[in-house]
């Protein structure tokens, strides 16, 4: 798949958009790849407007799924190229662009199967009527996702929501909007009405804002920061609308005394430093048992230095660069912070001099769970590590922050395992394994890690608005008190 002309997709149209150009730039090099013209808000006016959902709505539900399931067989067909691309705007390694294809290739056809066999509720009568629980489309959404993950994200969001019988005005982020529009292409070859999807990239401030405050708009998804989520949510709430956040994540990932070492260490360094730490659920506060602090601490600083950085295009690369070299920057300015805090640097924590957006995986320690190092999520290949003297010390380290997305538990005690999963306030547990994710396992945040619910058979729920109808079975006049 060659790059997208420098067109985005409007109320089913291919054209230039009104708003800034903007350029998309490989972070491996630095090099400029494609410089795509963002949407402008007239542009969100007229693709909202044109996103009529009467005549995709009225498409029987099996319907529908036939053409989301040939979505799926799309991305498959066009994997490599799309994975490549995604590889080049964005900087992940091949490996995981290929993993992330192939979530959107089995989220279109997760949830076409979910459309074939979703019900509808004849409810326990109470009284002289049938009733029932049906469920009927919102209209127009708008899909907000963020440049660590597009085309996984954008499918989670646009394959239920198409599914629902909704129009969607997609909003990619501004630096990395090539695979989404690539991916917009397929959803329109394989049937979906021209007009229903729109994608729209440019800056939140601009196009996000525009697709959220819109009047046709009934329902926002968002994945991104919590202050953006935040500003989402008081526009939500003036408009009374439905709002699905995902949100940021400080997780927590526990070594148990009884860990198997090989594999914590293993799945500790997966889960903080691939994507190059740039996912909301990285396992950032990494919490060791006194009992062997220096042990782990020493596998994992070993371990950390081992890993090999470059290119994500390179077969061998397990930390790419980051997205954007503003983005490295930021994260290296708060490694400098996080000196200033006190910690000490074991490993990385230098900007690197070759070219390109990268930055070392840099573990950090001798900071107390109530710095801002160890509150405020960072973003990158950074991971602090924070000893525990007993579980009720460590439930009360892992509990104190704001957030509430994730955690990770290593041990070979299946009741540890399950009392600590009941304990930490995560919308995710995983034990003894880390960062795995199924399109049929419900996600969520707690705190300010977001609201509602995002995949599983719950996931086209929030896509829809539920309708109660009554059917009376009396004969007999209604009674007229008094």
């Amino acid at each position: 798949m060659t790059v997208p002309a420098d067109e985005i997709l409007v109320a089913g149209r291919w054209r230039r958009g009104g708003g800034a150009p903007l350029e998309c730039v490989d972070p491996a090099t630095g090099e400029p790849i494609a410089v795509v013209h963002g949407a402008s808000a007239r542009d969100v006016d007229e693709a909202a407007r044109a996103a009529s959902v009467a005549e995709w709505a009225a498409l029987l539900p099996h319907e529908r799924a036939r053409v989301l399931a040939r979505v799926g067989d799309l991305i498959e067909r066009d994997a490599e190229s799309l994975a490549l691309l995604q590889t080049r705007n964005t900087g992940k390694t091949r490996r995981e662009t290929r993993a992330l294809v192939a979530s959107a290739a089995g989220t279109f056809r997760f949830y076409a199967a979910a459309l074939e066999t979703m019900e509808t509720a004849l409810t326990p009568q109470r009284g002289p009527w049938l009733t029932m629980s049906v469920y009927e489309p919102i209209g127009v959404v708008g899909a907000i996702t963020p440049w660590n993950s597009p085309i996984a994200s954008d499918a989670q969001k646009i394959a239920p929501a198409l599914a629902a019988g909704n129009g969607v005005l997609l909003k990619p982020a501004e630096a990395t909007p090539l695979v989404s529009l690539a991916l917009a292409r397929l959803v329109l070859e394989a049937g979906v009405p021209a007009p229903l999807l729109s994608v729209l990239p440019g800056p939140g401030s601009v196009v996000g804002d525009a697709i959220v405050r819109h009047p046709l708009v009934g329902k926002v998804a968002f994945t991104g920061g919590t202050s953006t989520g935040r500003a989402i949510g008081r526009i939500a709430a003036e408009k009374v609308m439905p709002v699905t956040m995902e949100l940021g994540g400080k997780s927590p990932t526990i070594v148990c005394p009884d860990a198997a070492v090989e594999q914590a260490v293993a799945g500790i360094l997966y889960g903080i430093f691939s994507s190059s730490g740039q996912s909301c659920i990285a396992g950032s506060r990494i919490f060791l048992p006194e009992s062997r602090y220096a042990e782990f601490r020493d596998l994992l600083v070993a371990g950390a230095s081992r890993l090999r950085m470059g290119p994500g295009t390179a077969a061998d690369t397990q930390v790419a660069p980051l997205a954007t070299v503003a983005h490295r920057d930021r994260v290296a300015s708060l490694v400098d912070r996080a000196r200033e805090e006190g910690a000490r640097v074991l490993c990385g924590g230098e900007v690197p001099s070759s070219v390109g957006a990268y930055y070392p995986p840099t573990l950090l320690e001798g900071l107390p769970n109530s710095s801002k190092t160890c509150q405020e999520e960072i973003f990158g290949p950074v991971g602090v590590l924070l000893p525990y003297r007993d579980e009720e010390d460590l439930v009360a380290q892992a509990n104190d922050t704001v957030y509430g997305l994730a955690c990770g538990i290593w041990t070979a005690d299946y009741r540890r395992a399950w009392r600590l999963a009941r304990r930490i306030e995560a919308g995710t547990v995983w034990i003894n394994t880390y960062k795995q994710f199924s399109i049929s396992t419900p996600f969520s945040g707690r705190k300010e890690s977001g609201l509602g619910v995002d995949k599983g058979r719950e996931g086209i729920l929030g896509y829809l608005r539920q309708k109660s109808v009554y059917w009376g079975l009396d004969e007999e006049p209604l009674p007229w008190a008094g």
